[in-house]
């Protein structure tokens, strides 16, 4: 710890004065969606981990951040009736 770290800790011992607990923001609409989201995605990974292990899991989502850095699809969606279909191969 550092000097300063040291300093303030022995002034709040000395003086009995604590930090009050910093407060919790609202969250937006946009966070709010977007924890929405992670949380998808985590139960998503811990049923591929489940079912076919952590690697399977870690490629998956890898292989699938490389295709929206490309900006490829992650499926077909046009598979005739407007159905989704299966993945996309890599190529």
């Amino acid at each position: 710890m550092s000097k300063t770290g040291i300093k303030v800790a022995e002034t709040v011992a000395q003086t009995g004065q604590e930090r009050a607990p910093p407060r919790q923001l609202e969250l937006s609409e946009e966070d709010k969606s977007k924890d929405a989201f992670f949380v998808q995605i985590a139960e998503t990974a811990e049923a591929m981990i489940a079912r076919h292990g952590k690697d399977f899991a870690i490629g998956t989502l890898v292989l699938s951040a490389k295709f929206i850095a490309e900006g490829k699809p992650l499926i077909n969606r046009t598979s005739g009736g407007g159905e989704t279909a299966g993945a996309v191969k890599p190529a």
